[in-house]
């Protein structure tokens, strides 16, 4: 899983596809700018799609903090 600020949600790669790569992604994430969102980008330039779906995420509750007595 990849924390993507980008897609505004976690990316997990189901590609199967195994190994390390390099690559440019030319994207745009202001409004009024010529470049495609990064959807578009990841469809066109890496021949990949990018779904919205439902995965199980770890994260961690904190039920109760204190503040530690001074010593």
């Amino acid at each position: 899983m990849v924390d993507s600020d980008f897609a505004g949600r976690p990316v997990f790669d189901k590609t199967g596809i195994e190994g390390i790569f390099g690559f440019t992604l030319n994207f745009s994430r202001a409004d009024g700018d010529d470049r495609p969102d990064i959807f578009t980008a990841v469809r066109e330039q890496l021949g990949l799609k990018l779904e919205a779906a439902k995965a199980p995420l770890e994260f961690v509750i904190i039920g109760h903090v204190e503040r530690p007595n001074e010593n």
